[in-house]
């Protein structure tokens, strides 16, 4: 693999470079006035959530994240913000850290922490640090951009967490496994983002095999589980009966998404133009394709990690609301302007308003030439790696 492709590749999740840190990301470093003026204890009314990491696991770093002001602190809301709107929110999220083992059970301050993410309304809540938490905003591919931190001394929720009684049930119910309990609560109405806590607070599963997990794995997880079991449901719809091509454009990330008749399928593009965060430096346009049949896959997308699991979970969300079974090939194009990666969260989201905007041809040609006119690279360099395409059906023509 040549240093032009490595981080197209890695996007800071693998260590193909061989860092601790990946050092794209540790240049991007932000400050802002608010967070300057921040003591060592902070008190409030802050969405609950907590942050879970990966390094040293299964020791590894916890803690409760609080608020400077009130922000929307779901993703799903976010659409259609700015970059300075997203980093100056983010900004304003401070977490207090704490080393513990991932199947940790007696610290206080942890159990503070989840009963308080299990709340959907916003909490007054207080948390000290052992000293001034430094002011950098922290970037990932996979989670969303995270503010200052400091380590935990101590964390109170001075209010009443509203959680829904089917919640409760199942974080106390001991035999259930954490799949289950998802997709069950998934069923009830609780999103993929309030999951997520669920799952990487270490509140679902087994009495005796919950654990902690780290956050940009439980993101990636959820939109695997979500996905694979609503794919089990979209195989029993009927199928499109025309071909529908489904646009939108957010943050220099350009989707196109083709719903073809046939049983489902899935297969996803990425294209990352020169001058991108992770592809600084490249000469070319780099293009990485990962495929799904009918029966699934079993090798991880390592060739594009969350962002195959984030757009194939926004498709079969998309498919299940209209209850319409599909073969699917969606193009993501990534810009030169994508500096600052915000989470995979914008390519679930991306993915789901292309699908809202979607108009209907008759032929596959028709549909490939309206998606021609809006792409940068051509239809043709996608036709030529697509498994899907060389699929050519009667109806196709």
């Amino acid at each position: 693999m040549n240093t032009e492709t490595i981080c197209v590749f890695c996007k800071g999740t693998k260590k193909l470079c061989g860092a601790n840190f990946c050092p794209k990301l540790k240049k991007l470093y932000y400050e802002t006035d608010l967070t300057k003026n921040i003591k060592e204890s902070v008190f409030g009314p802050s969405p609950p959530n907590m942050f879970v990491g990966s390094y040293g696991w299964p020791q590894v770093n916890w803690g409760p994240m609080v608020a400077l002001e009130t922000i929307d602190d779901n993703p799903s809301q976010w659409y259609g913000k700015s970059y300075y709107e997203i980093i100056k929110q983010r900004s304003l999220l401070i977490t207090g850290r704490k080393k513990a083992h991932i199947k940790e059970r007696n610290d206080k301050n942890l159990k503070e922490a989840q009963d308080a993410i299990m709340s959907i309304k916003t909490l007054d809540m207080e948390i000290n640090f052992k000293r001034k938490p430094s002011f950098n905003l922290n970037f990932s591919s996979i989670t969303q951009p995270m503010g200052g931190y400091a380590p935990l001394k101590d964390f109170k929720v001075v209010d009443n967490p509203k959680i829904p009684k089917k919640v409760d049930s199942i974080v106390e119910e001991k035999k259930m496994l954490a799949q289950d309990a998802i997709f069950e609560l998934n069923e009830y109405g609780l999103d993929e983002y309030y999951l997520t806590k669920l799952f990487s607070g270490g509140l679902l599963g087994h009495q005796e095999r919950k654990k902690l997990v780290p956050l940009r794995w439980s993101i990636t997880a959820m939109d695997d589980m979500l996905a694979k079991q609503k794919i089990e449901k979209i195989k029993y719809f009927d199928s499109i009966s025309n071909y529908y091509v489904c646009s939108s454009e957010y943050l220099d990330n350009h989707y196109e998404v083709l719903l073809m008749p046939g049983s489902w399928e899935f297969e996803n593009f990425e294209s990352w133009a020169p001058g991108t965060l992770w592809s600084e430096g490249a000469s070319n346009v780099f293009i990485t394709e990962e495929y799904e049949p009918y029966t699934g896959r079993k090798k991880y997308a390592d060739k594009q990690v969350g962002g195959y699991y984030a757009s194939r979970y926004g498709v079969c969300e998309s498919l299940n609301e209209i209850r319409k079974q599909a073969r699917v090939l969606a193009i993501r194009e990534i810009y030169e302007g994508y500096q600052i990666p915000v989470g995979v969260w914008q390519v679930r989201e991306g993915v789901k308003h292309a699908i809202k905007n979607r108009k209907k041809f008759s032929t596959l040609q028709e549909a490939l030439d309206d998606m021609n006119s809006r792409l940068r690279v051509s239809i043709k360099k996608y036709e030529a790696q697509s498994k899907i395409l060389k699929q050519k059906r009667l109806f196709d023509f």
